[in-house]
């Protein structure tokens, strides 16, 4: 089978989003041909590199969103009439938040872009930016957008640009996404894209995965814009876009039910969703895993990156309450990862909540927080980290599939978390949630497990148990062979009618592969005369 592999920031660079599970859904499933297509983000992404790929990997295209794309194709006048009908269709879709106009523009453009070539030159030209100002300046709009001023019209045009990007690309004809068995996109937003027009000209079957929402996390990333108009189109924008992928995709893998709901509440129909939750590599715990009696019962984990988002000064507010009840607990927080400015408040934080201790009058005084990094003398690996205690928490206001919390249940800890994001879906009754923040909450939490140590050894032990039956490598990849096979059987929707597995694979190898050995060799017509 073979599987076009779409991404965007991520796999096959070394840097980025998501190419850690899809280097292991490709080295999973070596009975497939793979190919990677992949948009990247930035300069330096590109310039780290690659990962070392498969030999079942046949072939890898790439493309920058980041850098500018001018391939100097100039439209006609017809085709100039053709791309400002099918622009004012997209921005009336966008502005007036309607399904039907933004996909007959979106089409538009990628058959125009498809037939005459790219759209750089005109997607920045006076006739775009007048498109989007009438789009804006049409009744029934929002008042955010009705108010755009020409630089917030410039800003979107030229986002616009970038990301409408995929439809002038030479991705789909033959030998590309139009010969693929299955799209399959590793992330939704402006990675489907291909694979949406991929469907729309091939028919070949199209796959979503979505570990987080693109849409949620446009909607996290651009909250704080100071441009409202900007911020509403952009807005508008990937709300259409996540509707069509949604509509259109004939399989969707959100990686839990958080994320299932976004899609379904973006119009995704529910006999086309499947959860299908991340895998991860469950040997590198085992040894924490196995030894229940690892760790210190007095000690309180945290693992992750270090952001506000992460809720460290809730946290440290909850453990100033453990401490008064339980004065001999101590607290290690390890960083995978950190912003510098928040970082630096919560180191002043802990040094005001709790002075430096010591044993006795001649021993130097310790903080009873410490702040360490993982992969640090201290804790080499992740399940150093997880092992150093007996609980671990989670304190965040905002979270997705919580990593790291899967990776405690994998170490079997018992872990005390926020009722954020996935949390109860992935711990399911294994560990104990609490409101985000709440401090109070927390605390209490964490005294309930530290005074009752054999309630945590069981609720880790149950942890460890749920995290190998649901969240290894193995039930990932063989989820996503399966669903791989699902598609084809349900048959091909391609225009001429091709049946799946009719041309083998074998007949793209050179050489006469597809003669069995002990076939005779039968001599051209002619032959015999030396025709």
């Amino acid at each position: 089978m073979r599987i076009a592999l779409l991404t965007e920031g991520g796999y096959p660079y070394a840097a980025g989003e998501a190419w850690l599970w899809c280097d292991r859904l490709v080295r999973g499933l070596p009975q497939h041909e793979f190919e990677l297509y992949a948009l990247s983000r930035s300069a330096g992404q590109e310039e780290r590199g690659r990962v070392p790929l498969p030999p079942h990997v046949t072939r890898v295209r790439t493309a920058p969103l980041w850098a500018p794309a001018d391939d100097g194709r100039t439209y006609s006048r017809r085709e100039r009439r053709r791309f400002t009908d099918s622009l004012a269709e997209l921005v009336r879709g966008i502005c007036a938040d309607a399904a039907e106009p933004f996909a007959t523009g979106l089409y538009g453009l990628a058959e125009l872009a498809r037939e005459q070539g790219g759209m750089y030159a005109a997607l920045r030209s006076e006739k775009a930016v007048r498109a989007v100002e009438a789009g804006c300046r049409a009744p029934g709009v929002g008042r955010a957008v009705a108010a755009a001023r020409v630089p917030d019209l410039l800003e979107f045009v030229d986002a616009l640009e970038r990301m409408l990007r995929p439809l002038s690309l030479d991705w789909y004809e033959e030998p590309g996404l139009g010969a693929a068995d299955v799209c399959h996109a590793a992330a939704g937003g402006v990675a489907a894209l291909p694979g949406l027009l991929a469907k729309r000209f091939f028919g070949v079957p199209l796959l979503v995965t979505e570990y987080g929402v693109q849409l949620r996390a446009h909607y996290l990333e651009h909250g704080a814009d100071d441009r409202p108009a900007v911020r509403a189109l952009l807005a508008a924008f990937h709300v259409r876009l996540a509707g069509e992928i949604y509509a259109r995709a004939d399989l969707l893998t959100p990686g839990n039910a958080h994320a299932r709901r976004w899609q379904e509440r973006c119009g995704a129909p529910r006999e086309r969703l499947r959860t299908v939750y991340p895998g991860m590599e469950a040997d590198r715990f085992a040894a924490v895993g196995e030894d229940p009696d690892c760790g210190d019962p007095d000690t309180l984990v945290w693992v992750g990156r270090i952001e506000p988002a992460k809720d460290l000064i809730g946290l440290l507010h909850a453990f100033a309450e453990v401490r008064r009840a339980r004065p001999g607990t101590r607290l290690r927080i390890f960083a995978t990862a950190v912003a510098p400015g928040y970082l630096a408040d919560c180191r002043s934080l802990a040094a005001q909540l709790f002075p430096d201790e010591a044993a006795d009058a001649r021993t130097a005084g310790e903080n009873p927080v410490s702040f360490e990094e993982v992969g640090g003398p201290e804790a080499p690996s992740a399940a150093d980290a997880y092992g150093a205690g007996r609980i671990v928490l989670l304190s965040s206001v905002i979270e997705g599939f919580p990593i790291t919390l899967a990776e405690a249940m994998f170490c079997g800890r018992a872990t005390v978390s926020t009722d954020v994001g996935a949390v109860c879906e992935v711990i399911g009754g294994t560990g104990l949630v609490v409101p985000p923040r709440n401090p109070r909450a927390l605390a209490d939490a964490c005294l309930a497990l530290l005074g009752d140590p054999e309630r945590a050894q069981r609720l880790g032990a149950a942890a460890r148990a749920r995290a190998l039956e649901l969240f290894t490598v193995e039930q990932n990849v063989a989820a996503f062979g399966d669903s791989y096979l699902r598609l084809l059987v349900r048959g091909s929707a391609r225009p001429d009618g091709e049946v799946p597995f009719e041309r083998p694979a074998e007949a793209r190898v050179p050489g006469h592969w597809t003669t069995p050995t002990w076939a005779p060799v039968v001599p051209a017509p002619g032959a015999e005369a030396g025709v």
